[in-house]
């Protein structure tokens, strides 16, 4: 079985996940110390179907609880359904101000 690597790319300021050597998920954000925008999910084509992308904002997220120092603007409409579809982790989740 196949082995799946998450990292955090910060020169790139993207997380990936590959499986074995081929790369499998991007997941693109802009962090300005505060907040971390995640703002493009993308799964290489030939990988899509299999819920890759969900398991790479799924490690991303655990990697920012861990951490707790950033909040999350979830701007990739794929990351703000993935933190509709899991409520527990919405305390991640940048304020937004109203006005």
């Amino acid at each position: 079985m196949t082995e799946f690597t998450f990292a955090n790319e910060t020169d790139a300021s993207r997380f990936t996940l590959h499986k074995g050597d081929d790369l499998v998920s991007v997941l693109d954000y802009r962090d300005d110390g505060r907040t971390m925008a995640l703002t493009r999910a993308y799964t290489i084509p030939t990988f899509r179907g299999h819920g890759y992308a969900g398991e790479l904002v799924a490690r991303a997220v655990a990697d920012l609880e861990e951490r707790g120092d950033r909040a999350v603007s979830p701007v990739c409409w794929y990351v703000a359904d993935w933190f509709d579809r899991n409520p527990s982790h919405s305390a991640l989740l940048a304020q937004r101000s109203v006005g």
